[in-house]
């Protein structure tokens, strides 16, 4: 069974690899931006606490974050495999994934970490643009749709997320370094975690974690 994370910075690519991981090992993918953004779509409760929260860069706070994840993860789509993508962002969130795992019959066995230098996360962010209804993502030069502005998966109109600009990207990476890169090290010492280069390209990329989760399961 592949109960896997997907780690790396914003612009990493992990949208992307997950996607092909998904379709080619059929796993449910849990993103929990897109959970958010959907809340924030449907004016949720939750969605308008988070709107403000994600929309200045900044990460939402444990406890919402918690309890989205819990909600998904015992659903019955998730009884075969997972592949969290976005979760968790901390050690507290780690912690709290590691006691409930178990508790739930859904363990994580697997944490794949993506990493690519700052300056190309940068050009990476500022030309991506995604698909607001199927969350497929796109960039203006690395990866062009087959119709400009235009989702190759569903026909929708493709947008730039308001987070994906320079100002909010740069705080974005402060609180990634700050929160998100000590999991490296809580991974490591749970002897769960797998480093691949983000710079190889996303086929190149796809065929070396496809290789490891193929000896995981």
């Amino acid at each position: 069974m592949l109960n896997i994370i997907l780690m790396g910075p914003p612009g990493a690519g992990k949208g992307t690899i997950a996607k092909k991981i998904v379709d080619a090992f059929e796993l449910p993918h849990i993103s929990t931006g897109d959970m958010f953004r959907e809340a924030i779509s449907q004016g949720t409760p939750l969605g308008l606490q988070a709107k403000a929260i994600i929309e200045a860069g900044n990460l939402v706070p444990d406890e919402l974050t918690i309890e989205l994840v819990k909600e998904r993860l015992l659903k019955d789509d998730c009884a075969s495999g997972y592949l969290l993508d976005g979760f968790p962002r901390t050690i507290p969130q780690a912690e709290a994934l590691k006691a409930l795992g178990p508790s739930i019959g859904r363990p994580v066995n697997l944490v794949v970490d993506i990493t690519v230098p700052d300056e190309e996360l940068l050009s990476r962010i500022a030309g991506r643009r995604v698909c607001p209804k199927c969350g497929a993502s796109f960039h203006v030069v690395n990866m062009k749709p087959r119709l400009d502005g235009i989702c190759d998966r569903c026909g929708s109109t493709l947008i730039q997320r308001k987070d994906d600009n320079a100002d909010s990207f740069k705080v974005r990476l402060e609180n990634y370094y700050k929160s998100t890169q000590p999991l490296v090290d809580f991974y490591k010492a749970e002897g769960l975690y797998h480093h691949f280069d983000g710079m190889v390209g996303h086929i190149a990329l796809f065929e070396e974690v496809s290789k490891l989760l193929k000896e995981s399961k």
